[in-house]
């Protein structure tokens, strides 16, 4: 027997075997997490066996894109895929060798097959745990980034050949294209801009007289994303660059928050086909992002006190945004205030958040999401060497610091951040929230995602969590100490 033939033979065979596992795991009585975590690891299982096929006939490169198709796991990191925009993104070349193409379609397979594995629970689990279903869905991506139904529920849709936003879609159907420098441009601007040229008041003038024309913050260039307007007096490409980063935090938010600010109804009939997508917020949210530091401090110092020590920062009153440009900015802030911004603007929300109590959870999700960053080909939010989880175990282990969940949620603004001991207590807020997205594998995510729509709405107790967890806060701080004794050791081993 030829090795082609050996390797077609003993590859449907692992085939056979997955599915069969599959088909137990699905049928059996286990909990959704037990099955999705059996699926995972039938999944690793036939692609490891692949890849040593792979190697066995002389194929290092094939095997090690199969291994690379595991992805990366960490039951401390929330792993976001960047999707590839073509359809069929990774095939070979059709004139590659008969055993890479052979190899090729057996790859696609499994993928595919466990792609739509983790879709169908995912089906099963999105009523009675929707963060699960969520996770499955990404799973379904990151295994078959042309899986119609899923890119669906991230808003995805195929436009001349290609995955684009709704967004995206209306753009191109204007003769517009996304340039990496200068965002959405009529085609026929793109030669000249490139050229140092700009339009303005349908005139072509120099990239100079355009900087001049937008020196002042009133008169800046305005941006439109998807979800944001953003106002720069710094530059274009500036503006464009933040533009970016924030559609990559609105993504990653819309995606874990969704039962923040969708029905129950509405992201079932989502994972159903019954809908297009969850109908997102209707307005796009404001941002000025300035020149520098003295812009910013000079424009802000009239509505806000000691605003020479921020470096960013979000007005709920006046639903805006606030960040400059330089040596002083940074992502997280940007992060952390743009997820304020986000929450407070993505539903009707209660006047004064957090003022009587719950105030910890407010902080402690912004400062979650400043951990938004890339690795590789994923968006990553978490990690046990974050600096804020470091900051929380510091606080914990070493210092003995620690409020009770029972206190602390009773805890309101004022109370909080007049407390002289204002850091150690955001240490806390951003411990217990890395808690409530990791432990017991991401089994709090659902209480954490109604905490929040709780302590918005207004809706809010000192005994919320409690209930939406359906643990007392005795029972939490436990499971907090355990949470940050176990994890101890693989930060440190990281």
């Amino acid at each position: 027997m030829n090795r082609v033939a050996r390797i077609a033979i003993l590859a449907l065979l692992v085939g056979a075997v997955y599915w069969a596992g599959a088909a137990r795991c699905l049928a059996s009585g286990k909990g959704v997490f037990e099955q999705a975590e059996q699926l995972r690891r039938e999944y690793v299982a036939q692609l490891e066996r692949l890849a040593g096929l792979c190697e066995e006939h002389g194929l290092p490169a094939e095997a090690e894109r199969t291994r690379k198709a595991i992805g990366p796991t960490d039951p401390y990191k929330v792993f976001i895929p960047a999707l590839p925009r073509e359809l069929q993104a990774d095939r070979p070349s059709d004139d590659a060798a008969r055993l890479v193409r052979q190899w090729y379609a057996r790859f696609v397979e499994i993928r595919r097959d466990y792609a739509q594995a983790c879709f169908d629970l995912a089906q099963r689990t999105v009523r009675s745990h929707p963060s699960l279903a969520y996770q499955l869905a990404l799973r379904t991506l990151r295994a078959d980034p042309d899986h119609e139904a899923a890119r669906r529920i991230f808003g995805y849709q195929q436009y001349r050949g290609e995955w684009h936003t709704p967004f995206e879609v209306q753009q191109l159907r204007a003769g517009n294209v996304d340039h990496e420098r200068f965002g959405w441009l009529p085609r026929n601007h793109v030669g000249p801009y490139e050229q140092g040229k700009r339009y303005h008041n349908g005139r072509w003038i120099t990239a100079e007289q355009d900087a001049k024309l937008h020196a002042e913050i009133n008169d800046g260039w305005d941006i439109e994303t998807a979800h944001y307007t953003i106002r720069t007096n710094h530059s274009l490409e500036a503006g464009v660059g933040l533009g970016r980063k924030l559609e990559h935090l609105y993504r990653l938010w819309q995606q874990l928050f969704v039962r923040f600010y969708a029905s129950a109804a509405d992201v079932q009939a989502l994972f159903a086909g019954r809908a297009g997508r969850v109908p997102p917020p209707g307005r796009r949210h404001r941002v000025v992002y300035f020149r520098d530091r003295d812009d910013y401090n000079r424009a802000l110092r009239p509505v806000m006190a000691n605003i020479e020590v921020s470096v960013g920062v979000y007005l709920s009153n006046v639903n805006r945004a606030y960040f400059f440009a330089g040596k002083d900015a940074d992502d997280r802030t940007l992060f952390h205030e743009a997820t304020h911004q986000l929450f407070h603007e993505s539903t009707r929300v209660a006047p004064n958040v957090g003022v009587r109590f719950n105030f910890w959870i407010v902080e402690g999700i912004a400062m979650f999401m400043e951990s938004l960053r890339r690795e590789g080909d994923y968006w990553v939010l978490g990690g046990l060497q974050d600096a804020r989880m470091n900051a929380a175990r510091v606080r914990f282990l070493r210092d003995d610091f620690y409020i009770p969940l029972g206190d602390f949620t009773s805890w309101g603004m004022k109370r909080l951040q007049s407390d002289p001991r204002i850091a150690t207590l955001y240490s806390q807020a951003a411990g217990l929230t890395h808690f409530l997205v990791f432990a017991e594998e991401g089994r709090y995510r659902d209480a954490l995602v109604g905490y929040l729509r709780a302590v918005y709405s207004g809706r809010d107790t000192p005994a919320t969590l409690a209930q939406l967890t359906g643990k007392s806060y005795d029972e939490l701080d436990s499971e907090y100490r355990e949470f940050m004794r176990r994890t101890l050791p693989k930060a440190e081993s990281r």
